[in-house]
């Protein structure tokens, strides 16, 4: 039968209240307070001597033993217990009640709705809680205890919040008269009770340990004041002076050393300093040169490129024949070309002499341009291109000037222009001969397709006079294909 929501003060679990406790009458009541001990004094702090072990004292090494062996012989004979998770986790729990508790921090927590529940206890027992209160012999801390207020409802008395009452009052005067606060279950209390166990065990080994710590101590003086004479006692205390002066040079020695390794330390912190300055100016330095060598990197890689870039460049100018460009030498139909000027007449296709003086002009400027590259020079004539003015001198004889160009225009003087261009073009076709002779002289391999034999390149003359229109353009044509190759031979590398 449950009676109300009490829980563990430690655990905080739900617990059942014994009937005994249910209805206690007030003879057990007085009794249970009368057994317990008088409120603690307010804790003062006070020199433990628990905390220094006669280990730790200026005692003798037979003292030290006999305090040791007293504890070993009390440990050796108590085993460690061995406890659970869940009970080690109580067991702190319960060493925690030894510490000194406030009053008012007693108390018996309750269900809200159990409170509400709860009837009103009788009258008598309010007025015997104001009269304990009010007594000169209550104790002073319970002043500060308060009941809940259901319980001094005197509207509703009841015996069971009566019960109740004098149950919480119990449990109330159970912690302040004690450093544990109630109620406790039964394993909470269990729990209590092992650790409280252990504490004893350890009090009365240190109380061995002190007891056989005593004895010795008792001997040792009995020893030392019985067995020894006054002339002993004396040169007892002149060794013990001769050790302490001694002990004073070894501390003024170690003092010395100590101020030598100070000042040591302090030049070694001097030149760990200077180090340090050195060694930031050495990576400054380092990282200038680093910039600076990476900065040259930089510009070789430029200029690598760059040279690449150049190299490529130089290549392709290598491979490019300017000179097929500068005279581009082709074919329109049955006329030679040269840069796209027709050189000949047909009949029945009209060529402007413009045109027909003007390709002779690049025609002699190619001529004149090969020697020059070959570095020949002509023996009887030399070349004047002047574009479609162009000439040939004679260098020999009468030294006259031949015009390599035609006129249309219809006058008695064309015969004789005629006949000084015939002599010219004639001129021209022997100043190929030379040059065509001294090509194979150089490259024996070089081929012509056509002779050349005065006035005649393969079966056709050069001369315009007395000549068939497509006769004179088939042998400009042959005189075209002659110089594209001494054009090719001169330009492929094979004559240097």
């Amino acid at each position: 039968m449950s009676y109300g929501p009490i829980v563990c003060q430690q655990c905080k679990e739900p617990m059942q209240l014994d009937a005994s406790l249910i209805d206690l009458a007030p003879s057990a009541y007085d009794m249970i307070a009368a057994t317990l001990p008088p409120l603690p004094p307010i804790a003062q702090p006070q020199f433990n001597l628990r905390n220094q072990k006669p280990a730790q004292l200026n005692v003798s090494t037979s003292v030290r033993s006999a305090w040791q062996k007293s504890r070993n012989i009390g440990t050796s004979s108590k085993p460690p217990l061995s406890l659970s998770h869940a009970q080690k986790q109580l067991a702190q729990r319960a060493t925690a009640l030894s510490s000194p508790l406030s009053p008012n921090e007693s108390f018996v927590l309750l269900q809200d709705s159990v409170v509400n529940n709860i009837p009103s206890p009788i009258p008598s027992s309010t007025r015997t809680k104001n009269e304990s209160i009010k007594s000169p012999n209550a104790d002073p801390r319970l002043l500060d205890m308060q009941i809940p207020k259901s319980f001094e409802d005197d509207h509703h008395p009841s015996p069971l919040s009566h019960h109740l009452r004098s149950t919480a009052k119990l449990f109330n005067l159970l912690s302040t008269r004690t450093e544990i606060d109630h109620p406790l279950c039964a394993e909470c209390t269990q729990i209590l009770l092992t650790t409280l166990q252990r504490q004893l065990d350890e009090t009365k080994r240190e109380r061995d340990g002190y007891i056989a710590f005593e004895k010795e101590v008792r001997k040792e003086r009995e020893r030392d004041g019985h067995n020894l004479t006054r002339e002993e006692v004396d040169k007892k205390i002149e060794r013990l002076k001769g050790e302490e002066r001694s002990a004073i040079e070894q501390l003024k020695e170690a003092e010395r050393e100590c101020q030598q390794l100070d000042q040591d330390l302090k030049d070694m912190n001097l030149d760990e300093k200077a180090l340090e300055i050195e060694e930031t100016e050495f990576w400054k330095v380092h990282n200038e040169h680093l910039l600076a060598v990476e900065q040259q990197n930089i510009q070789l890689a430029t200029l690598r490129a760059a040279y690449v870039a150049d190299t490529a460049t130089l290549e392709k100018l290598e491979r490019t024949n300017v000179y097929n460009d500068a005279f581009c030498i082709g074919h329109d139909g049955v006329f030679g070309t040269i840069n796209g000027l027709r050189l000949g007449r047909v009949p029945g296709v009209p060529v402007e002499w413009a045109e027909i003086n003007a390709a002779w002009g690049q025609t002699l400027l190619l001529l004149y341009t090969i020697a020059r590259k070959l570095d020949y020079t002509f023996e009887n004539y030399r070349l004047v291109p002047m574009g479609s003015f162009s000439r040939i001198e004679k260098t020999t004889g009468d030294k006259t000037a031949y015009e390599l160009y035609g006129s249309g225009d219809l006058h008695l003087g064309r015969l004789l222009h005629n006949r000084r261009f015939d002599i010219a073009m004639v001129a021209f076709l022997d100043c190929l001969k030379h040059l065509i002779d001294h090509a194979k002289s150089q490259d024996p391999n070089i081929d012509f397709p056509h002779q050349i034999s005065k006035d005649r390149i393969g079966d056709v003359s050069v001369k315009l006079q007395f000549n068939q229109e497509e006769t004179w353009t088939r042998s400009l044509r042959h005189v075209l294909l002659a110089l594209k190759i001494c054009l090719k031979w001169t330009t492929n590398g094979t004559n240097g």
